[in-house]
């Protein structure tokens, strides 16, 4: 396949009608959605039946007689919530089997449900707006002009902004080749370094952002639940963890584009973030270092210049000796990697991410 799925995401300006129309329309999807799963649940309950997203699609029709309000819902938006459930569904069925921990899908309170998709038609961008059935021509920021052919728009509020995220189908553009390998070792102390022996410093936003987080946390506990105040400290507080998520984000883009740009084959470590992140010790520096986000980003931009990016078993890629193969032992403390065996010496990270590369072209 010669085509990729990129995602534009861009700012919307609704009037305040506008925003009660995008409201109102969350809200039924959200009614419809809880709705859709009742009936699942029942109906495995009582008779043993898998509904599924056909039986329930196509009683749409026949809900809108008696529930006149979605009639004002575009008809396309209503079935993608048939969709979503689905999927949701198909992945609980898939963790099933695999034996992973299954957690069924649940209902959706109104904090939870906070976007709607238009999968095929009822979106047009037109000049400054873009035009949403049912909802009107909102104004929107085109900061630059979406590629390809648009398959999906996707309405999303947040914090008290609005967003239209397009799923767009382009023509992959490859970079020229290059021959250039390099292995990254992830780490805390830096957020990588690779096997050339350059360090990428982790800027740690979220420590540097750390004791205004605790502040304004201890302004929302101090208030009264379900008051006004409350709200209004909740929007600040989760507006500044929006702000350090983008700014840890807007750095994964830099260096993936910046490792893409330049190297043929990248090869990581594949780590279970999830697993080391149970560390108390470890954890909100782990979460802040932001791996998983930096390699998922490498990947999808390697995938679209035509680069490879591997990731490889991490087991003893620092104790092993990446000139002959000998296990060195060392504590975390140590920084510096020193063979007995062959005399060879390096910094520890360097050597671990020598032998992620060697991993990677071994496979």
């Amino acid at each position: 396949m010669n085509e990729l799925l990129v995602a534009y995401k861009y700012r919307l300006y609704p009037t305040k009608q506008q925003k009660q129309a995008i409201h109102f329309t969350l809200e039924r999807c959200r009614l419809l959605y809880n709705r859709l799963l009742e009936e699942r649940i029942l109906a495995y309950k009582n008779e043993g039946n898998s509904l599924n997203y056909y039986d329930q699609a196509n009683s749409f029709n026949e809900r809108k007689q008696h529930i006149p309000a979605l009639k004002q819902v575009h008809s396309q938006v209503l079935q993608d919530v048939a969709k979503r459930l689905d999927k949701a569904y198909q992945a609980f069925f898939r963790r099933v089997k695999s034996g992973e921990v299954a957690g069924i899908p649940r209902f959706k309170p109104e904090q939870r449900y906070d976007s709607f998709t238009y999968p095929q038609g009822g979106h047009t961008i037109i000049g400054s707006k873009v035009r949403l059935s049912k909802i009107g021509d909102v104004k929107i920021k085109l900061h630059r002009q979406p590629q390809g052919k648009i398959k999906t728009c996707t309405i999303t509020v947040n914090n008290g902004k609005y967003y239209a995220c397009f799923s767009c189908e382009v023509e992959r553009q490859h970079l020229s080749s290059s021959s250039k390998q390099v292995g990254v070792d992830l780490g805390l102390m830096h957020l990588a370094v690779t096997s050339d022996g350059e360090t990428i410093e982790s800027p740690r936003h979220l420590r540097k952002s750390e004791k205004r987080l605790k502040r304004l946390q201890r302004e929302v506990s101090r208030k009264k639940k379900g008051s006004t105040r409350r709200k209004k400290a909740v929007r600040i507080l989760a507006r500044l963890h929006e702000k350090v998520a983008n700014q840890r984000k807007d750095h994964a883009h830099n260096v993936s584009r910046e490792l893409v740009n330049q190297y043929g084959l990248i090869a990581f470590e594949k780590l279970n973030v999830q697993n080391m992140i149970k560390n108390h010790h470890l954890a909100k520096s782990i979460a802040d270092a932001g791996w998983n986000q930096l390699v998922q980003f490498t990947t999808y931009k390697a995938e679209s210049a035509g680069r490879v990016v591997v990731q490889v078993d991490p087991r003893n890629t620092s104790q092993l000796c990446s000139n002959c193969g000998e296990i060195v032992k060392k504590a975390l403390s140590v920084r510096v990697h020193s063979c007995d065996h062959c005399g060879y010496t390096a910094d520890r990270d360097v050597n671990a991410a020598i032998n992620i590369l060697q991993r990677a072209l071994a496979s």
